[in-house]
């Protein structure tokens, strides 16, 4: 029997949540293989074993269900770099960028949508890259400097350094020609230029010691 004063989800509501989520699943998958113009409503059903109306009711349209399939990727995405906060700062910078490596190799197909924007330029997706890009700045300077309030300053340069990153895995999983080991290490050290190069602008933002120990 439930704790008096428990809030009691309605079983309807829970197994809504998992139909959902399944459909964002199953969705993933198609995505990967196929592109966004060549999958109608109808293949998806198909595909899927479900109901037309099953995906209209949860998603509204197929680009509802497009979105929803990116936003449940971009959140794979920031959880795999954010983790690690228990560690020291230079531990946590490295397990950011190990992560967010790991996702790119692993779910390529979702790494190059949300990197790329979508369909053509759409604005909402863009919103959401930008969101990621945000995220990941926040957590690499709570990394070097203990914070994600920074300046200016020290915001574009690590957003430089993000957008760098952005091209260079989409070369890395299309070209894998390095480890993710040695993907990692580059760009730590590239990082640390980064970091040194934003010191020298804005002294307030003085760059970790690992990174003035690489210079």
């Amino acid at each position: 029997m439930p704790h008096q004063g428990a809030v009691v989800q309605p079983r309807g509501t829970e197994r809504s949540v998992a139909r959902r989520a399944e459909l964002i699943a199953i969705g993933r998958k198609l995505f990967a293989d196929t592109s966004y113009d060549a999958l109608s409503m109808d293949d998806i059903a198909r595909q899927a074993q479900v109901a037309k109306g099953l995906i209209y009711y949860y998603f509204r349209s197929k680009r509802g269900y497009y979105l929803a399939i990116i936003q449940d990727s971009v959140a794979d995405l920031v959880t795999s770099a954010a983790g690690g906060v228990q560690l020291p700062a230079v531990d946590r910078v490295h397990r950011t960028i190990d992560g967010y490596l790991r996702y790119a190799e692993q779910h390529q197909a979702a790494y190059r949508t949300i990197v790329s924007g979508g369909v053509g330029f759409d604005t909402e997706v863009h919103a959401i890259r930008d969101g990621v890009r945000e995220a990941i700045v926040a957590t690499i300077a709570e990394g070097a400097y203990g914070r994600a309030d920074i300046s200016p300053v020290a915001r574009m340069g690590l957003l430089s350094w993000v957008c760098s990153v952005e091209g260079a895995a989409l070369d890395w999983i299309g070209h894998p020609r390095l480890s993710r080991e040695t993907m990692c290490e580059l760009l730590v050290k590239t990082l640390g230029g980064a970091l040194r190069a934003i010191e020298e602008l804005d002294p307030a933002h003085p760059a970790p010691p690992p990174a003035r120990r690489d210079g």
